[in-house]
């Protein structure tokens, strides 16, 4: 499909800078049904039925953006992939000044070699544990927020606030490079409610990489690259997967990245426990085998996130659905209001 059909015009002023507080009042569009419904995430129990199974990403964000300098030069790296013991894939700034061989040293006394660069990608060798490795980062790097929330000079994002506040509250893997955003308006509160409710929950995770926020350059959906990240859905999840679907329970969800371990591991027509790489790229015309209803954030023009709810529920009814958000000023992207979808097969 071409690209175009997946842009629509997001005013600046509708991106959120900060999230909701506390989270889980913010906004939620419900568009489980015909029309459009303004709620907020706190309704999100009557809308969902007993017997209903809540699945999660409990991934966590590592704070992976690292500043550094080689020789003279002030190098930025956002470590992106998993390469194997201490080697990371990163997004390097101003990738053109380095070489094979080069060494970077970043702040907390890290120091890399540049294993190979293409692009503005290069591959880094930090020579030390993975456990080591992650400690340094906790201690030195900033958070990797989204290219469009801006933060100002000493506001960064080693803040505090934000290595709160871009983090669920299922956090419990590290290795995610961006948060599952949907899981951010989640309160114990709001946990308590649904458990009330008869609503069950499962864990998959999903280590959320920098792809995620890369823009679609080609001009059609069949020429476009998807982007690897590693993806785990365990026997127990599995098995509550199924027990739920043959109770006649709904399967729901919670986000993007929910949702396309799901269908990963449902790729042969049946859920069944998975563990590994997944570059599923979800667009209309997708046959969904596990997934019944979604909760998701509002996602940039041209996305493949853009294109993977239009599958879900319509590529029309996505762009009026965000048409009416404008509208009526939900937020939007990472720190944004939600929307509640149910799959139209139609």
């Amino acid at each position: 499909m071409k690209v175009d059909l997946f842009d629509y015009d997001l005013p600046a002023e509708r991106i959120a800078q900060e999230p909701a507080r506390p989270r889980d009042s913010a906004r939620l569009l419900d568009l489980a049904g015909d029309g459009f419904a303004d709620r907020g995430v706190a309704d999100l129990p009557e809308l969902l039925r007993p017997g209903d199974l809540l699945v999660v990403n409990d991934t966590r964000v590592i704070p992976s953006r690292l500043d550094g300098r080689r020789g003279a030069a002030r190098i930025e790296a956002t470590l992106h992939k998993r390469l194997g013991p201490g080697r990371w894939a990163a997004l390097a700034r101003p990738a053109r000044r380095l070489r094979p061989g080069d060494s970077i040293d970043f702040a907390g006394g890290l120091r890399a070699a540049v294993v190979s660069r293409e692009g503005g990608e290069v591959a880094l060798d930090f020579a030390m544990a993975d456990a080591a490795l992650l400690d340094r980062l906790r201690a030195a790097g900033r958070m990797p927020l989204p290219p469009y929330i801006r933060r100002g000079p000493g506001d960064g994002e080693g803040t505090a606030a934000d290595r709160r506040d871009y983090q669920t509250m299922f956090a419990a893997r590290d290795g995610a490079v961006a948060a599952p955003t949907a899981s951010l308006h989640f309160t114990e509160r709001l946990l308590a409610a649904l458990e009330a409710r008869g609503v069950r929950r499962a864990t998959a995770t999903l280590h959320v990489g920098a792809g995620t926020f890369l823009p679609v350059t080609a001009a059609d959906t069949d020429d476009h690259a998807m982007h690897a990240e590693w993806a785990e859905l365990g026997p127990q999840a599995a098995a509550a997967i199924v027990e739920t679907r043959a109770a006649g329970g709904r399967i729901v969800a919670a986000g993007t990245t929910a949702l396309r371990v799901l269908e990963t591991a449902a790729a042969r027509g049946r859920v069944e426990p998975f563990s590994g790489e997944t570059a599923l790229f979800v667009t209309p015309g997708h046959e969904f085998r596990a997934t019944d209803l979604l909760l998701t954030n509002f996602h940039l023009p041209r996305s493949t996130l853009l294109m993977l709810v239009s599958a879900f529920i319509g590529r029309e009814r996505v762009l009026a659905a965000y048409a009416h958000a404008i509208r009526r000023g939900y937020r939007f992207l990472s720190y944004g209001d939600a929307c509640l979808m149910a799959r139209r097969d139609d």
